[in-house]
Formats: structure tokens, sequence, C-alpha cells
């Protein structure tokens, strides 16, 4: 359409037929250029915005260590050191962002920082705005026994 208007506004002004090609071409790749950023923008648009902030980490916990996680009515124990936050949000078109799949990303990380309980601080269920679970979740250390604490289980999807 584009190129076809440009045609019969330049009819009379564009003789040269080698500047009319280059301006073809030069629409041609703006088009081009326009469908690869919304390409990528749909590609990276597909999983679920995380933010961090982590302000300290102790050594890996093996796979067999024990990882309390703490739902927003349990309070965490008094001695606990803070390790950092996360926050699972939306991107929009977000997809494994579901409320077991978010607490499986957490404690996996609370693994990677020595992180032994992920508090549940915050969250918001799936509406007509997002269909993501947005949770604010906390990391702490505890040198105490946490299979002691009151806490949640995951389950398998």
């Amino acid at each position: 359409w584009l190129y076809k208007n440009l045609q019969k506004s330049f009819e009379g002004f564009l003789h040269n037929k080698d500047i009319f090609l280059s301006l073809k071409k030069l629409i041609f790749m703006r088009k081009l250029y326009f469908l690869s950023f919304l390409f990528s923008l749909f590609l990276s648009s597909c999983s679920a915005v995380i933010n961090e902030s982590i302000s300290k980490t102790y050594s890996y916990l093996p796979i067999d260590a024990k990882i309390a996680i703490l739902d927003v009515k349990h309070n965490v124990p008094a001695n606990a050191e803070k390790l950092g936050f996360i926050s699972f949000g939306d991107s929009g078109f977000s997809t494994d962002c579901d409320y077991y799949s978010n607490l499986s990303k957490a404690r996996k990380r609370a693994r990677e920082i020595g992180a032994n309980i992920v508090k549940i601080n915050q969250v918001t269920e799936p509406s007509i705005v997002s269909s993501c679970y947005r949770m604010n979740i906390s990391f702490y250390k505890y040198d105490g026994d946490v299979s002691q604490l009151p806490q949640i289980s995951l389950q398998q999807n």
C-alpha cells in the first residue's frame, strides 16, 4: 500500500529509476526491521518478570538440605538472617507462572544463595488483568531446624 501511494505521489518527480529503487529498498528494510522488532518482543514477553535483590550469599545448599517455605501467615524466626528478596510479575504474555512454579523457582534460587527459608510476603492471584500469580518472597538463612517451622509443601503439577 505504501509503495503504491509513494509511486503515485512521486511519478512526476522521480524520473530516475535508481532513486525510485533505492526508496523501494529503504521501505522494505524498514518493514523488515519493524517485523524483527515485533518478533523479538513477542519471544521475550513469554517469560514472567523476575526481579531480585540479594544482599548476602552463603555456599550452595545440597539437594537433600531442607528448605522451609513459609506462607504469608507464618512468622520467620527472630534470629534468621535476611539474605534478599525476589518478586515474580507478569509481562502480559507470561507462561509457567502459576503458584507452585513460582515457589519452585524461589526454592531453587534459595538453594543457590544458601538460604534455607523462603518466606512468602505477598501473593496476588490471577485475575482479568493477569493470568499469573504475582508474588513477593524473601530469603533467610536460619541456623535452627527448619523442619520444626510451620510451612507449606510444594506439590508437583
